[in-house]
């Protein structure tokens, strides 16, 4: 009889990462039709997991700032990336004007709503306040992949998809002026410091009109060498999509070396990429990979939520707090969504699907893991706790609703949910989009 041995631990990780990339390509395509949604799946395996006696880790963000910062830091850039590749619609004012009533008037209330709820209904201080509104007010590129557009030239770019891709890509680096302040005011009352002249100089005019400007250089620098340069050494002759990593990784550090806002670059930087040559195949080879690798960034970091849920991430709240977590879920967002939508073009469900579908998730944990350590907030196991139950209620709400919705959406606009691409009026409106 042959005797077995326990595992070593190197056999186990590596067998798991198989079983983990294997649910990346399959888990999507079995989900398709159902009511649930990839995240909650994973979250499910997380908690599973962590539930094991032979596993002793807690994975608890306040145990591992660094690493909750830098791992939830990597999957927005890179989801960030793929979601300006996706986008099909040239940039003007008049095509994006969804997107800018959801910054403009729909985030801002967001902020504000949450703020005075963290402040005045939870008894938090209102520096603790503004960072929560802050965190959670943008909508998440990461997990929000299931009400955003499809691949490049897909035809699946309807408004609803649009203005949610659209939004997530750029609110997560406007929403980063509120988090600083949030930061500035703590540190002042802890020295003494004056701290407006700085915050409007550098964390809003600087860091912000840099990153506009890096971004932009950077993807029109990445766009000059895979598609314009001569034909043996473009980089689009490798056919190796990888170069949208790359792009990543170049456009997020060299601006946040410039200390400017490395996550508002790279959405600047993706489409600038995707303007440069906006027919190429080559785009549709950049975007496949870079969903790729956001899909195993994703299914990591919601199997370790998944595991400090079950290891007392929740134990800190309040019953008012459950009660805010509800509150932001289903009154905050569709409400400010409906106000910023007052007077737009679109239909009523058109409206109800945008205001509704604010997700938030792996974003509003890198913006709470960030200000928490660079500044000291009395509240963190709190705040950690509501953004995390925050996130639970979004995650469970919108990954069981999302897919009846958009396939009545899809059904509504004459497309066939259950078709692998949009319908024929769909691909040649997005074709004539191109085109102009």
């Amino acid at each position: 009889m042959p005797s077995f041995s326990s595992p070593e631990p190197y056999i186990l990780w590596l067998t798991g990462a198989g079983v983990l990339i294997a649910l990346v390509a399959w888990l999507p395509l079995a989900l398709k039709r159902l009511p649930l949604s990839l995240p909650i799946i994973c979250m499910a395996i997380g908690a599973g997991i962590f539930l094991l006696p032979a596993i002793s880790l807690r994975p608890m963000p306040l145990a591992f700032p660094a690493i909750t910062e830098r791992l939830t830091e990597l999957v927005v850039i890179i989801a960030l990336m793929g979601a300006g590749l996706k986008l099909d619609r040239i940039f003007s004012w008049r095509r994006w004007r969804v997107t800018w009533r959801l910054l403009a008037i729909t985030m801002p209330l967001s902020i504000a709503a949450i703020t005075l709820i963290g402040g005045w209904g939870l008894g938090l201080s209102w520096t603790a306040a503004l960072l929560l509104g802050a965190a959670l007010a943008p909508t998440d590129p990461v997990l929000a992949s299931d009400v955003q557009v499809g691949p490049p030239r897909s035809g699946e770019e309807d408004e609803v998809r649009f203005g949610l891709t659209s939004e997530a890509g750029l609110n997560d680096g406007l929403a980063f002026p509120f988090v600083n302040l949030a930061i500035a005011l703590a540190l002042a009352a802890a020295t003494g410091e004056p701290w407006a002249r700085d915050w409007l100089l550098h964390d809003v005019l600087w860091e912000v009109g840099v990153g506009l400007i890096g971004g932009f250089a950077i993807g029109k620098l990445f766009g000059w060498l895979t598609f314009h340069v001569p034909a043996e050494s473009k980089l689009a002759q490798t056919g190796d999509g990888l170069i949208a990593i790359a792009a990543t990784f170049v456009s997020y550090g060299v601006t946040e070396i410039l200390d400017c806002y490395g996550f508002l670059a790279v959405f600047i930087t993706a489409l600038t990429l995707r303007r440069s040559h906006r027919d190429h195949e080559f785009q549709r080879e950049m975007h496949d990979i870079t969903e790729q690798v956001e899909r195993i960034a994703m299914m990591v970091v919601l199997i370790l939520f998944g595991g400090a849920l079950v290891s007392g991430l929740l134990s800190p709240l309040r019953w008012q707090d459950v009660l805010a977590a509800v509150a932001i879920i289903l009154l905050v967002r569709p409400i400010a969504g409906l106000i910023g939508l007052a007077g737009f073009a679109a239909d009523r469900m058109e409206k109800l699907t945008l205001a509704f579908f604010g997700i938030r998730g792996v974003g509003s944990f890198y913006y709470l893991a960030y200000a928490l350590n660079h500044a000291d907030f009395a509240e963190a196991e709190r705040l950690w706790a509501i953004v995390g139950l925050v996130a639970l209620l979004s995650i469970l709400l919108h990954g069981l609703t999302v897919t009846p919705v958009m396939r009545s959406i899809d059904r509504q606009q004459g497309r066939d949910p259950d078709g692998p691409d949009a319908s024929p009026a769909a691909e040649a409106a997005t074709g004539a989009e191109i085109k102009e």
